[in-house]
């Protein structure tokens, strides 16, 4: 494999990434609503010549070159957030912008630059003839992950039968090599009250104290240590082997977390007893946690239960339409996944790096210091659809892709075009390497 040549190809093809980056940007694409970036795409995938290219029952659309026996995929969530409050943003989103070095605009960084790369990385395989009869490459833009991360993924394995030797995730790692995150569910629970008029409080059952206790200890399980003397312990105990056989990699990926982000209540009136109050709880899980432990963690709470049966812990469901209008309903459960560092797949992409680039990471001259500073074999703090592809499916999945996942959902979002060649080039190397 001639790596000068990969990396010269890579940097022939700037120009084409930026355009059609730019291209994208300008389309505005929110989960359910990313019909205009599934076309850009389809276009650009056919004018490039991939040998096939479809899109599915959902609007995933999928990308293929080569006919190889193993199936290696690259994965580029295309929808985007919204725009937020647009006096933070000093510049259009969806106009952009474009410097010598850097790309601005909704999506740049999370993550339509990934699609970007994976699909000029393909282009390359195909121009350099490094496609072969050991593998076929897939390119997959996937919608709706913004709104329930790795549902598209669910529907490409288990209704479109696919399923890739391993996935590349190309969300943003500033340069890095991601091998895992921390999971995430979203909880709701709902406490039950008894209404009366607000004159005479105690002929009623306030739903919304109840809750308030409820909440404290929600509070303590976030912030208590976890010492034998503890009533509740908090989570940092997962990062113990005397609570957590998966201590090691729950240390890599930090502790779980759990916050309150909505609250509900019902109430006759102003002037009334709330007879019911319901919370929303971002939990973050660590290496060793499930769903059924965060869920019995709730439960076991000192307050709820205090207050039995008038407290219901469950978990939310997600069921929104697709652009196409499909609707493939899931819990809102998204597992904790890490590949380990020995792995084949994690190996295969450290040699494709480290061939091209060197052993640490690289970037623009405003990125490269800080990201020097970091180990090059890392973690995403958010979460991605790995959740689904390793964490629910148990496919080998990695991480390497453009734009830095600070940008995430923040007003002025950019990348850097150094990204974007980079990322193709170690995408065009990794399926020779790995199958060697």
């Amino acid at each position: 494999m001639d790596f000068q040549k990969i990396k010269a190809a890579a940097e022939d093809y700037r120009p084409q990434m930026t355009k059609f980056l730019r291209e994208l940007i300008a389309i505005p694409g929110e989960s359910a609503g990313e019909e205009g970036h599934v076309r850009r795409i389809e276009k650009e995938m056919k004018d490039l010549g991939f040998d096939k290219v479809e899109v599915d029952g959902q609007g995933n659309i999928l990308g293929y070159m080569g006919n190889g026996e193993k199936l290696i995929a690259f994965d580029g969530h295309i929808d985007t957030v919204g725009l937020g409050e647009m006096s933070n943003w000093t510049f259009d989103p969806y106009e952009g912008y474009e410097s010598d070095t850097e790309i601005g605009g909704r999506g740049t960084s999370d993550q339509l630059g990934g699609i970007v790369s994976a699909v000029y990385g393909a282009k390359i395989m195909k121009d350099l003839g490094l496609l072969n009869d050991k593998y076929t490459v897939l390119v997959t833009g996937t919608v709706q992950e913004e709104d329930c991360d790795g549902l598209c993924w669910e529907y490409i394995i288990k209704e479109g039968k696919i399923r890739p030797e391993f996935v590349v995730s190309t969300e943003p790692t500033d340069g890095g090599i991601y091998r895992g995150q921390r999971g995430r569910m979203e909880i709701r629970v709902d406490v039950k009250g008894v209404s009366c008029h607000g004159s005479a409080p105690e002929r009623g059952d306030n739903a919304i104290y109840k809750m308030a206790e409820i909440l404290l200890d929600i509070k303590s399980l976030n912030e208590n240590d976890a010492a034998d003397a503890t009533e509740v312990k908090g989570l940092v105990k997962m990062l113990d082997e005397k609570y957590n056989p998966q201590w090691k990699e729950a240390n890599f990926l930090g502790r779980g977390t759990i916050t309150t982000s909505e609250i509900f209540f019902t109430s006759p009136s102003r002037c009334a007893v709330a007879d019911s109050c319901a919370v929303s709880l971002d939990r973050r899980m660590t290496a060793g946690e499930t769903w059924e432990s965060c869920l019995e963690e709730i439960r076991n709470l000192p307050a709820v239960k205090k207050y039995g049966s008038d407290v219901k812990v469950s978990m939310y469901q997600y069921d929104r339409p697709s652009w196409t209008g499909c609707v493939y309903p899931i819990e809102c459960y998204f597992p904790t996944w890490v590949i380990p560092e020995d792995h084949p797949v994690t190996k295969a992409l450290h040699e494709a790096y480290t061939s091209l680039y060197g052993e640490s990471r690289i970037g623009s001259p405003e990125t490269a210091a800080a990201r020097q500073a970091r180990p090059l074999v890392d973690k995403w703090t958010f979460s991605t659809n790995g959740v689904s592809i390793m964490g629910r499916n148990g496919i080998p999945c990695i991480g390497f892709g453009p734009g830095a996942e600070a940008q995430a959902h923040a007003p002025n979002e950019r990348t850097w075009k150094d990204d974007l060649v980079v990322c193709a080039a170690v995408y065009a190397a990794l399926p020779g390497i790995y199958t060697k």
